[in-house]
């Protein structure tokens, strides 16, 4: 028997949404957990801003609701937005019952505001709110007998009917084939139902705030299988990447515009943003801010602009930001005094797999949560701090979905091995890190902030002659994990590409000089397989 056998649900991911999930099935099913690297490499650990919920007297449901639906341009899906907020206040709950210290005033949680929202609803513990719940998470998985996790699997491919010794058409997921690391070996692992957590595509682009892993795997994988996506050219930049050249992707979280943080022109002091939105400044959702940077950047030739929140009192900076300003005064940045170099960088995926309220995808048997999905919540922009919350809200309804519906969920038939009879050890590894770069610089300077067809046009072309090399290259060789996250970033880069040239508009996320107004029918760009 092996230690796929020994259990009934797969879950692939280890960050807020995977261990949600498993918590929730836990009390009735053994759940295998899979990591692409160590348990705490997922974005979930690289939040820094917090979780955006409706605790405060003056702040209300509809408000919430009416901020991400504003965020969003009117892309979301209503009812899924409503959901999500709802549930917030009781994901909350849960995480201080397992432990998550959050900041506190006089016994009350600590809120601040972050861009886009119209009250102070933002829990969080410092400036490393992520670092927090995932430990939290992580300790109270670690300790529970029906749960395992391992790390160190990289997933190559869902597994269907095709893949079962007697073989059928049915798109059923059964699992996955992962590759071990340590072993170099792609197993096995079979399940009754399959949750996807596996984040998202950030690492696409050249410049991106996302964790080295965030290649797109779960989002490629549920394609190949036959999973419809949405919405994929609607990628979130963070407006405020640190500028440095020794380090790459370091963010300064939303909270410090919301504290009071000020944009200015490095050379002419100029507070630029009263130029593109007088009303909300700095206080402006992300599209909207990004585009702001991305414009004085490209209009003045500059590298970068500046951040300011030096005019506050330095006691208030370092108590709300002491990781960022403790980071910062390593690279001699001292916020208290002076401004901070910041450049926008890829930041989330707003698009993904397809699923419904009960975390299902259009495959029998295989569920998806957070960062991978396009569930309705952020519609064309993601409202800073919902995406934890997606994660706690999806984790928990497609692991209560699966409980409620088990006595429909049979066992795995018998699937064959992985056959690597055909393939030898490859000594041209330079191909992929090519291939790799190339991907990533093109999308950053054809599939950016600011898009044109004809740019976009371009990259599709690239796209699809890379496409012939890596698939000459992955049926050559025994897969990596560099080789299998390079078929899927070039998979991704070619859904984001096909997505942004069927949006015949500019709206939230995508804005094409080609298409500069809003349409006035709002319209999901779906891929099907």
């Amino acid at each position: 028997m092996t230690i796929a056998d020994q259990h009934d649900v797969l879950i692939i991911g280890s960050g807020a949404a995977g261990l949600t999930a498993a918590l929730t099935l836990a009390e009735k099913c053994k759940v295998l957990v899979l990591a692409k690297g160590t348990l705490r490499s997922g974005s979930t650990a690289w939040a820094q801003g917090g979780i955006a919920a409706v605790l405060d007297a003056g702040d209300t449901f509809e408000d919430h609701i009416c901020d991400t639906m504003v965020a969003g341009a009117g892309l979301n899906d209503r009812e899924t937005v409503e959901f999500v907020i709802e549930g917030a206040p009781a994901a909350i709950d849960r995480l201080c019952e397992l432990g998550v210290p959050f900041n506190r005033e006089s016994g009350d949680l600590h809120l601040t505001r972050e861009g886009g929202h119209s009250h102070r609803r933002i829990v969080h513990v410092d400036d490393a709110t992520g670092w927090a719940v995932q430990a939290a998470l992580l300790k109270a998985a670690e300790e529970h007998p029906n749960i395992t996790l391992l790390p160190d699997r990289t997933c190559v491919d869902l597994i269907t009917g095709r893949n079962a010794e007697k073989y059928s058409g049915s798109g059923r997921v059964w699992g996955a084939y992962a590759l071990d690391v340590t072993t170099g070996k792609v197993e096995t692992y079979t399940a009754r139902a399959t949750i996807l957590a596996a984040g998202g595509a950030g690492r696409v682009y050249q410049f991106s705030t996302a964790p080295r892993g965030a290649t797109g795997d779960g989002i490629a994988m549920a394609w190949r299988a036959g999973a419809r996506v949405s919405n994929m050219e609607m990628m979130q930049f963070h407006p405020t990447c640190l500028y440095n050249l020794e380090v790459k992707n370091f963010l300064i979280t939303e909270a410090v515009r919301g504290e009071g943080g000020r944009l200015f022109h490095p050379e002419t002091g100029h507070r630029f943003m009263e130029d593109y939105d007088a009303e909300r400044m700095e206080l402006a959702p992300r599209d909207v801010v990004a585009r702001a940077i991305d414009d004085q950047i490209k209009r003045y030739g500059l590298d970068y602009v500046h951040l300011d929140i030096s005019h506050m009192p330095a006691d208030f900076v370092t108590h709300h930001f002491p990781t960022i300003h403790e980071k910062l005064m390593g690279l001699g940045i001292d916020m208290t005094k002076g401004p901070i170099p910041v450049v926008p960088a890829q930041h989330y995926t707003c698009g993904g797999v397809v699923i419904d309220l009960n975390g299902r995808t259009d495959l029998p048997g295989l569920y998806a949560a957070g960062e991978v999905t396009e569930s309705g919540l952020h519609g064309a922009n993601r409202l800073a701090s919902n995406s934890l919350l997606e994660c706690f809200v999806f984790g928990e309804a497609a692991g209560k979905h699966i409980l409620a519906n088990w006595d429909g969920f049979d066992a795995p038939p018998a699937i064959r091995e992985w056959d690597e009879s055909r393939v030898t050890d490859s000594d041209e590894e330079v191909v992929i890190k090519q291939n790799w770069t190339e991907i990533r610089r093109m999308m950053w300077n054809y599939v950016g902030i600011v898009r044109t067809t004809k740019r976009l046009e371009r990259a599709g072309n690239r796209i699809d002659l890379l496409g012939e090399e890596i698939r000459d290259y992955y049926g050559h060789f025994r897969v990596t994990t560099d080789l299998i996250e390079l078929r899927n970033l070039h998979q991704c880069a070619d859904l984001i590409v096909k997505s942004a040239l069927k949006r015949h508009e500019s709206r939230g996320l995508h804005y094409t000089l080609d298409y500069p107004e809003t349409a006035e029918v709002v319209e999901d760009t779906v891929l099907v397989p």
